[in-house]
Parts: structure tokens; C-alpha cells; sequence
């Protein structure tokens, strides 16, 4: 009897041990959920884009003359003041071209005096001729050749008075050309190149070569910034614009967009669109040229309910997934140890946060941001959770 006793305890014992083997193993073969509770914050949406900053205002300073550069009076960084002289052309030949002007002048001018006395002249004779002509002194032959003279005067002293003309001109022109070999500045500003140096020779005969690029004020600058056309759509003129540059990583600079252009940039299919955002530069920090990393805040809401964008990636299991999506957009809410799937709506992001507009969820709800399935040793969790999203 004792012994019956003893095996229907030992059978007892094996059968409670095997079923606390069981429920270990049911236990290590659950799914694990990793939560986050729902919360309420602001959300920025953001459009990044990469430009150059720039001066506004940039005036290349060129010759329309050819030459050798005599001297220079300004280099890099040189601040300038309009008209200021800032180099000169080698004015040998355009000073010998003046003078040479000048000569001719005086020679059409000398000319033109000449034929003004040969018109007297032929008018005295004319006159002679027609009284002698009315007392049959002379032939109505001699007649019309003293006509044929004075004409023959009066015209040529025109063709005289237009060689002063020209010849007028041709000096005018002469000393244009020696003014433009004084290289002058059109503005005030700085010199941000120079192209030129002293000795050496600059053509302009078909197209004007630059010698300086000149910012007109560096205290006010712009980042010419190219945005997807996928984006262009939010871009509008006024948002807020933060970028920084490589040469101070640690300084957010902050601007504005001013001009959103319509005129595309098309590069191997790919199209931009040009967006201009103006900056105040008032320590001279922003040096034209430099690459900025631009965002863009096209839209911006407070106190709102935000859930994680790893929670808009959870699936439970395949089956469950496909049935949700079908439903429409939604996250896991955990209940006590159960999954609950929630349709929402969801409104802007800032590629961390999502706003949700509507659905059944609130603040302080716990919603699966990963699922992790120990049972498939071989397999990656449901969803990857991206460093840094979690508060």
C-alpha cells in the first residue's frame, strides 16, 4: 500500500514537472513587444537640401580694352569705393591714337576752311558772270561753268564739314578708349578675386575679359539652395531656414526664404528647382562659396499627439499585417499582454515623431515600436527601431 502510494506521488510529480517544462517553453516562445507611451509634443516638418552661400550682390568687373596691365591699386579683400581706381592699362598706344585723332581734325577743320573760301570765291565770279552775261560780255557757255564752279564749291565744302565730323568722332572715340584704360570700380564693396597681374596682357576683342569679382556687401548674403521636385511643392517664400557650414559645424546660422524660382535644373534626368534664402552676416562668418547643409521648416504644430515612426512599421505576424493593411493605416496598441491594432490618421513628421489626427489613441497609451519573435533564431526582429527615437 505504501509502495501504491509512492508511485502515485512520483507519477504526480513527473506530470507537474512536464508541465512546468511546458509552460517554460510556451513562455520563451512568446512574441516580446517593446513599447513606448504615446505622448503630446511639438512636430517640425523639415525639407533638407544642400546650397552654396553667396553675395547677394556680385559686380565683375571687366576691360573693353586690349592691353598690358600697367599697375594694380587693390588685391584680395580689398574694400572699395565706387570710382575708385583699382588698376590701369598700359595708355601708350591709346594716348598716340588721341593725338593722332586730334591731328586729323585739325586737318578737316584746315580743309573745311579752304572749301568755305573756294564757295566765296566761285559766288563772286558767278555774280561777275551773270552781269556781264546780261550785257553780252560773255557766252551763256561761261555762264554755266561759273555755275558749275560754285556748285562744285558749295559741295565740296559739305564734304569738308563732314570729314570735320567724323574726324570729331573718330577723337571722342580715341579718348574713350584711353578713359577705359582706368580700370574703375562700378560700386562699393570688396574684392573677392582678382584675375590679372601687373605686366600682364588682356584681350577684348570678342568677348570682355573679368579682372575682379567684386561683393557688393558681404554683411548680407544668400544660399543658393537646389530642392527636389518632389519638394518644391512646400517650398514657399517666408519660411524659416536653419544650415549650417562645414567651417563652423558647431553654429546653426538661420535665414529665410526669399525667392522660390520656376525655372528647373535638369542633371541626368534629376530635376531641382533654385531657392534662394537670404541671411544677415553681420561678424562676416559666411564667406561666398561655401557649402551649406539647409533645413527648411515648411510646417510646424504644437502640443499635439505624437507617436514614434518605428510604431507606423510594426507587424505582429504576416497574417495580422496583411489584415491591417487591407483595414487601412494603423498602429499596435498593447493592452495589458494582447496587441490591439488602432486605424489613425496621421499628419505631419519630422522623421522621428508623426502627428496623429484621429484615431483610438491617446496620451499615455503604451504602442509597439518592435516585436521581437524569440522562437525563429534565424530571423530579425518585425521592425528595426532607429537610434535616438525613444525619450
Amino acid at each position: 500500500m505504501k509502495f501504491k502510494k509512492t508511485i502515485i506521488a512520483a507519477l504526480i510529480l513527473l506530470v507537474v514537472f512536464i508541465g512546468f517544462c511546458s509552460f517554460l517553453k510556451s513562455g520563451n516562445n512568446a512574441a516580446k513587444y517593446i513599447t513606448e507611451t504615446v505622448g503630446r509634443g511639438d512636430v517640425q516638418a523639415m525639407v533638407f537640401a544642400t546650397g552654396t552661400v553667396n553675395a547677394v550682390t556680385t559686380v565683375l568687373v571687366g576691360t573693353q580694352v586690349s592691353g598690358t596691365i600697367k599697375e594694380l591699386f587693390v588685391d584680395y579683400n580689398s574694400p572699395v569705393k565706387k570710382g575708385q581706381l583699382l588698376a590701369t592699362i598700359d595708355p601708350a598706344t591709346f594716348e598716340a591714337q588721341v593725338q593722332q585723332a586730334r591731328a586729323n581734325l585739325l586737318v578737316a577743320k584746315a580743309n573745311t576752311e579752304k572749301a568755305r573760301v573756294a564757295v566765296h570765291n566761285a559766288k563772286i565770279n558767278l555774280e561777275r558772270s551773270k552781269t556781264l552775261f546780261t550785257k553780252n560780255f560773255i557766252s551763256k557757255s561761261e555762264l554755266d561753268n561759273s555755275e558749275t564752279t560754285y556748285l562744285s564749291a558749295e559741295a565740296q565744302l559739305k564734304a569738308s564739314e563732314a570729314q570735320v565730323a567724323y574726324s570729331l568722332a573718330a577723337l571722342n572715340f580715341a579718348q574713350t578708349n584711353l578713359k577705359y584704360t582706368k580700370i574703375i570700380s562700378p560700386v562699393n564693396g570688396t574684392v573677392i578675386s582678382r584675375n590679372i597681374d601687373v605686366g600682364q596682357t588682356v584681350a577684348a576683342s570678342f568677348q570682355t575679359p573679368t579682372l575682379f569679382n567684386i561683393a557688393q556687401d558681404l554683411t548680407k548674403m544668400q544660399v543658393n539652395t537646389s530642392v527636389d521636385e518632389a519638394d518644391i511643392g512646400k517650398i514657399k517664400t517666408g519660411q524659416s531656414v536653419s544650415f549650417s557650414v562645414d567651417a563652423y559645424p558647431d553654429i546653426i546660422f538661420n535665414g529665410e526664404v526669399s525667392e522660390v524660382r520656376n525655372s528647373p535644373i535638369i542633371v541626368q534626368n534629376v530635376v531641382t528647382y533654385d531657392v534662394i534664402v537670404k541671411v544677415e552676416n553681420p561678424d562676416l562668418k559666411l564667406k561666398p562659396g561655401m557649402t551649406a547643409n539647409v533645413s527648411i521648416e515648411v510646417a510646424h504644430k504644437k502640443d499635439v499627439l505624437l507617436i514614434p515612426d518605428a510604431a507606423l512599421r510594426v507587424k505582429i505576424t504576416d497574417e495580422e499585417a496583411a489584415v491591417s493593411r487591407q483595414k487601412g493605416q494603423g498602429v499596435w496598441i498593447l493592452s495589458g499582454t494582447k496587441p490591439r491594432h488602432v486605424l489613425i490618421k496621421t499628419g505631419i513628421s519630422d522623421g522621428r515623431f508623426t502627428e496623429v489626427i484621429s484615431g483610438d489613441i491617446s496620451a499615455g497609451d503604451e504602442i509597439i515600436v518592435e516585436v521581437n519573435h524569440p522562437a525563429k533564431k534565424n530571423s530579425s526582429p518585425s521592425t528595426s527601431r532607429p537610434p535616438g527615437i525613444f525619450r
